[in-house]
């Protein structure tokens, strides 16, 4: 067994109304990759903002290197050598990588003790190479892609020499070769002898680069353990305090009339002659490759983006939405992609979050009637979804991943949607809230609304679609009706192997 670097030991962590964490314990140990595990609102954001100086906590004790700590504010834990990349990059896209990476610890001329910036250039490019990494250290951020800023964060720690590397969702955003580069990275660092802490809610990503697990259940320490000698399932079992039989829910499809057709729909550069019909009831699902064009022809259905070409009718009539405000008088809605940017105001409440796509319902003379209406519709809602937080006043950068997608859904469910459109809904969340989103989903199309689902997990898409469209490039290369679906159909058609006019024509 590894020397202990960093010890945890009955950490509590009391907000107003809630105990994120209660009793916590945990060990990492140097030239180990640790995960820390657990469904969304279990506690990891609040042990991590702890770990890295953001919180204070109400109880417990820190022992880093053999010394109890207490850190008073980020700068502490990060000159200690304490270091968090985080889901979404924390970097200034305006500034050059190398000014990101010596950002709150530059290099000063000994002799001026002006700022070096010809020996941090030097420095930058060295780290970079270690990376193997083909960046100028004077790239501005905002020009590279998600992956590489990962990459600059991960530099930016060996700057700092950090002893502990906290790692949050470091692949959400990355492509499969992008996430072996990211590996060999993180080996890499193990074999220097630092110490890795690894969120991540997909169990093949653990089970291939962790070497030892801490499970927390409602900000509680549920247990630890040797990654190779444990199974998914009993890891779940504890996450959950159940077990999971079945990953996808029964859903026994009630297919109706065609509420949406589109011909030939087009935008240039982004796809071509999309066409498809959607049934009430029918969960379709939308899968391709990063670059497919998912995305942009969901936008464009929803008004957000101008189609280039092509027609769309709602139940026979033309359709062809200015903005999105079209879009909703349709009975369309849209969850996005990325639910912090584009789902939700994040600095602003739950209450005012669930109750912005209906708001002018529930005004009278342009006034909001805060006691009655809008309370009553956000408990209903909110309640269904059965988010996690002190309040319904609370602001929604203040809850976990998975609670704040919980919120995006509550937000769209009132509108009493006849087409859903969910774009990745379980990106980033836990098993428990997945299978939440999933009943949620199977909900909508059992009360006859029309769901298309976009994802990048194919057991998902397999487990929940009635029927595929799969893309690749832009291009439609096929429908897969529920009978062919299989990873190996969906798969072929996603690299580009275009169907039959035959196989279009099953539709």
């Amino acid at each position: 067994m590894r020397q202990a670097l960093l010890e945890v030991h009955d950490l509590t962590m009391i907000f107003p109304g809630i105990r994120a964490l209660d009793d916590v314990h945990l060990t990492v140990r140097s030239g180990e990759v640790h995960a820390l595990i657990g469904e969304n609102g279990a506690g990891k954001s609040t042990l991590v903002k702890i770990l890295t100086g953001v919180y204070i906590p109400t109880e417990g004790t820190i022992v880093l290197d053999g010394k109890e700590i207490a850190f008073k504010n980020a700068i502490e834990a990060q000159e200690a050598g304490i270091v968090a990349i985080h889901q979404e990059a924390s970097m200034f896209p305006e500034l050059s990588v190398t000014e990101n990476i010596f950002m709150g610890h530059h290099l000063r001329n000994e002799r001026t003790h002006k700022l070096d910036w010809k020996q941090m250039t030097e420095n930058t490019r060295q780290l970079l190479s270690q990376m193997q990494l083909d960046i100028d250290p004077d790239t501005l951020v905002k020009n590279l892609s998600v992956a590489k800023r990962h990459m600059v964060e991960i530099s930016k720690a060996l700057s700092l020499d950090a002893k502990l590397v906290i790692m949050d969702e470091p692949t959400s955003a990355l492509t499969g070769r992008e996430v072996e580069d990211l590996f060999r990275i993180v080996r890499d660092l193990k074999a220097k002898g630092k110490a890795i802490l690894f969120i991540s809610h997909k169990f093949e990503e653990i089970f291939e680069i962790c070497d030892y697990f801490t499970v927390l259940r409602d900000g509680q320490y549920i247990g630890e353990g040797f990654v190779k000698d444990s199974k998914e399932d009993d890891i779940i079992n504890m996450m959950i305090g159940r077990s999971i039989d079945q990953m996808y829910p029964q859903h026994n499809a009630n297919i109706g009339d065609t509420i949406l057709k589109v011909s030939k729909l087009s935008q240039i550069g982004a796809f071509k002659d999309i066409s498809f019909e959607l049934h009430k009831g029918e969960i379709l699902g939308l899968f391709g490759l990063v670059g497919a064009g998912r995305t942009e022809v969901v936008r464009t259905i929803f008004g957000i983006d101008e189609a280039s070409g092509g027609v769309m009718e709602i139940e026979g009539m033309s359709y062809s939405p200015r903005n999105p405000q079209d879009a909703m008088a349709k009975g369309i809605a849209l969850v996005p992609e990325d639910r912090q940017k584009q789902g939700l105001v994040l600095k602003m409440s739950l209450t005012h979050n669930i109750s912005l796509p209906v708001i002018s319902s529930l005004s009278w003379k342009k006034f909001v009637s805060k006691k009655h209406a809008e309370q009553v519709y956000v408990q209903k809602h909110g309640n269904q979804m059965e988010i996690k937080s002190a309040g319904y006043f609370v602001d929604a950068d203040t809850l976990s991943g998975g609670n704040q997608q919980k919120v995006v859904l509550a937000k769209w469910l009132g509108t009493e949607p006849s087409i859903l459109i969910l774009d990745e809904p379980t990106k980033g969340i836990d098993v428990a809230t997945k299978a939440a989103v999933h009943e949620f989903v199977c909900e909508m199309a059992s009360r006859g609304v029309a769901v298309i689902l976009i994802s990048s997990e194919l057991p998902e898409v397999i487990g929940m679609a009635d029927r595929v469209l799969v893309m690749h490039e832009g291009l439609q290369t096929a429908i897969i009706e529920k009978k062919d679906i299989t990873a190996e159909n969906v798969m072929r058609s996603a690299i580009g192997n275009i169907q039959t006019e035959e196989s279009h024509a099953r539709q």
